[in-house]
């Protein structure tokens, strides 16, 4: 009888790209190569201005959970990445949090959450010259 309450758990990645313009969410299977619903702050807001919002944040990550729960995704391991590289921000854009919260209120189980900014191994030289930038 317990066994018929539990439901099974269907995994797939979520990752999350925010930066300072803009939130983008998509979700996978577990092995991370077949697409099952993807969503961004473009998509659910009419002003540029507000893509990086958490408010359009939470509307996209509303929007690729019921997508992921018809599919029959119910739980996500989350994968959150800032621009990074070698001159990008290493921190997530305002987005990320909300898109998280959102994500665990839907109903959706959270596994793992981990952080995949990409972080230079000392490849190419920062720009700003020889005395660095000058405020």
């Amino acid at each position: 009888m317990e066994q018929s309450k539990k439901k099974k758990l269907r995994w797939g990645i979520a990752h999350i790209y925010s930066s300072y313009n803009n939130t983008i969410i998509h979700v996978t299977d577990i092995t991370g190569t077949e697409t099952i619903t993807k969503s961004s702050g473009g998509m659910v807001t009419k002003s540029h201005r507000l893509e990086s919002s958490p408010t359009a944040a939470m509307n996209a990550a509303k929007m690729v959970a019921e997508n992921a729960l018809d599919k029959g995704i119910n739980a996500l391991h989350l994968r959150i990445r800032a621009p990074g590289g070698h001159n990008g921000p290493m921190t997530t854009g305002a987005g990320a949090q909300a898109a998280v919260r959102t994500l665990a209120r839907s109903g959706i189980k959270i596994g793992k959450i981990s952080e995949v900014t990409p972080v230079p191994h000392d490849g190419c030289r920062k720009k700003g010259g020889k005395r660095g930038r000058r405020v």
